[in-house]
């Protein structure tokens, strides 16, 4: 079968190698659908720390495709049923993962991450992501490229839930990328009552307008703080998602949470440089919440799965560009441009 398999930074290579072979209690899945995000770019820079020097793996963790075989013990599936994969596991003896919390297991296994994963005609399902429900049935009416869409909302809806993003509020995202325009597209599902996008990037924050959001700002040239006054009657944001890796957002989302505010820093910072300088008293004085989030969970996946077979929130337009499996370098190149939001590679 065809593959994209990682060797090193920036070598991404297209080659023939085995069908994965499969054991009594595992899946053979045809992939339809794999889509390029935000750790797979990392990832093909060098700068992941499950990719060491010598790595040799085929990346990919956002995937739908068709199963292909059964193991003879697996039960409860189909072959040709088609199917979202929830790319975390847990071993069960952490209690992150007794909690529902696999992502946080620090013995976790991912698929495209510690283990093979989607970027190939063909994926192993191991026997763990079976016994923990990690396939998850899809819509024959959904497109899979955008069934591929539910891990980067499972981790969206993960950081919404963690602020009770709700009804009336004036939610404020900080990023016009593609997770960024997921929280844009979620808050206005759960009822907010205006959201705005800050954004430097001039084509970005056309595209928060096209997707959903009421305001767009330029926080190099406009003055955020007065804006959010302005939308919100003076009150401030009642949630601030900063959705990029920026010391700067995170510094000033403070200044504009009204009281009682809920802050996700959902974008991590870099990892030499991780460190912002936050006002404690603005925090107490105000009362706020700053929280943190990261990946999803296998029942974040769950949920999101839900939401995306219902159909009720329309997530084409995310989805950017395809590319076929033998374009995989191109694709890349593709999804790094600043112009698209999901690209998705099509085995």
């Amino acid at each position: 079968m065809l593959a994209a398999v990682y060797h090193g930074p920036e070598d991404l290579r297209v080659e023939e190698v085995p069908v994965p072979e499969i054991g009594a209690d595992e899946v053979l899945l045809k992939v339809l659908n794999a889509n390029i995000c935000g750790t797979d770019l990392r990832i093909y820079k060098g700068g992941h720390r499950h990719y060491p020097p010598g790595t040799v793996r085929i990346p990919g963790h956002e995937v739908v495709g068709e199963i292909a075989e059964l193991g003879s013990q697996v039960v409860g599936y189909s072959v040709g049923q088609k199917v979202f994969v929830a790319p975390n596991m847990g071993f069960g003896r952490n209690r992150a993962t007794i909690s529902g919390n696999n992502n946080m297991d620090p013995d976790f296994q991912a698929i495209g991450i510690n283990l093979d994963g989607a970027f190939a005609e063909y994926m192993r399902v191991p026997a763990l992501a079976i016994q923990q429900g990690n396939l998850m049935p899809i819509e024959l009416n959904v497109d899979p490229a955008v069934a591929a869409l539910i891990e980067p909302l499972a981790c969206v809806l993960r950081g919404q839930n963690a602020l009770n993003v709700r009804s009336g509020d004036i939610v404020v995202v900080m990023g016009a990328g593609p997770i960024g325009m997921l929280h844009v597209k979620l808050a206005n599902l759960r009822g907010a009552l205006r959201v705005i996008v800050s954004e430097p990037a001039a084509g970005r924050r056309e595209q928060a307008l096209a997707l959903g959001a009421d305001r767009v700002v330029d926080p190099v040239s406009d003055n955020l703080y007065a804006v959010v006054m302005a939308e919100s009657d003076g009150r401030g944001a009642d949630v601030i998602i900063v959705a990029a890796p920026s010391k700067v957002a995170q510094e000033s989302a403070l200044d504009i949470a009204a009281i009682g505010g809920r802050i996700n820093f959902f974008g991590g910072l870099p990892k030499h440089d991780p460190y912002i300088k936050l006002n404690s008293n603005t925090v107490h004085y105000k009362e706020l919440i700053v929280t943190g989030t990261t990946a999803c969970s296998t029942y974040d996946c769950l949920l999101s799965a839900d939401i995306v077979n219902s159909g009720r929130l329309d997530l084409v337009p995310l989805v950017t560009a395809r590319f076929p499996l033998v374009e995989a370098v191109a694709a890349f190149a593709a999804a790094t441009d600043g112009t698209n939001m999901r690209v998705s590679l099509e085995p």
